[in-house]
């Protein structure tokens, strides 16, 4: 599925069985929260800190599609084309970064 595939079904679902989308501020709130679900995930998973019982089921995959659902909700709501940002994005770290990483010398 492409981005552009994927802002679709979202916008398909949202219409079917969401309603309508939650304001822009709510779905900011929303994607602050779903980070930081993933965010705790993976500091006790791969970080220093001890997984909670809790913790231990949880899918990393599906958190990270959770990120990813409110992310193009918001894409959808302010008109953004996700395929187009990104390729714009990885352009201007192309130009920007095509020396830097290689000359990092905390990265050999």
């Amino acid at each position: 599925m492409t981005l552009e595939q994927s802002q679709q079904e979202v916008d398909r679902w949202i219409k079917t069985h969401g309603v309508r989308y939650f304001n822009e501020l709510t779905n900011m709130a929303i994607l602050t929260e779903e980070v930081g679900e993933l965010a705790r995930i993976m500091a006790r998973r791969y970080g220093e800190q001890s997984e909670k019982e809790s913790d231990k089921g949880k899918d990393l995959g599906d958190e990270m599609a959770d990120v990813l659902w409110v992310l193009i909700c918001l894409a959808n709501q302010t008109g953004v084309n996700l395929t187009e940002a990104f390729k714009k994005n990885l352009e201007k770290k192309t130009e920007r970064d095509k020396e830097r990483h290689r000359a990092n010398p905390k990265l050999k």
